[in-house]
């Protein structure tokens, strides 16, 4: 039997448990697919040549990491959408850590008034994203947008890892301090 053989006898065998798994993790019937689909492609591409016993460990890895890329890029965008709602009036000051963590349902992301909201809020964070200094914007730009990692965006932007947690970690008090200007 050719390791190609193998490989799409493991895929078959294990596609079931992986959606339900991944179902499980992130309660979310079309992104579990997604999920399992990303890791399936991922041991396809990067393990096709590994011997066939190894597949069942090595795949439990890779969809372990989709999962948690799965919630990290979650966490990233509900932040950018929702992080922001502290620019709508009648908040409180000692709110703004509690909607960090604020996910929003799907029933009030197809409200019409959440979604004005919403897209005055983007709109606002672009204008300060714009007011960033060049590197600043570029390395938030690429990690926080773009979702790549620290390795990636060093390479990108020709720089230390170092410079790239400097220029993001300056960018994101910068961001903080001009939001929280508009807000007034």
């Amino acid at each position: 039997m050719t390791s190609t053989d193998a490989l799409a006898r493991f895929l078959a065998e294990v596609e079931r448990r992986a959606y339900r798994q991944a179902a499980f993790a992130v309660r979310d019937d079309q992104a579990a697919l997604d999920i399992v689909q990303d890791s399936m492609m991922k041991l396809a591409e990067k393990y096709a040549n590994a011997p066939a016993e190894e597949y069942p460990l090595l795949f439990q890895r890779i969809l372990q990491n989709t999962i948690r890329d799965y919630y990290r890029r979650q966490k990233v965008r509900n932040f950018w959408i929702t992080a922001v709602s502290f620019l709508a009036p009648g908040r409180d000051d000692h709110d703004d850590e509690e909607a960090m963590e604020y996910v929003q349902a799907a029933d009030e992301q197809e409200n019409p008034l959440n979604q004005l909201a919403t897209g005055k809020n983007l709109a606002l964070i672009e204008s300060a994203i714009e007011k960033l200094p060049t590197r600043q914007r570029e390395a938030f730009l690429l990690r926080y947008w773009e979702e790549m990692d620290i390795t990636e965006t060093a390479a990108a932007m020709g720089c230390s890892e170092g410079s790239v947690k400097t220029h993001c970690s300056r960018a994101v008090r910068a961001l903080s301090v001009l939001l929280q200007d508009m807000k007034e």
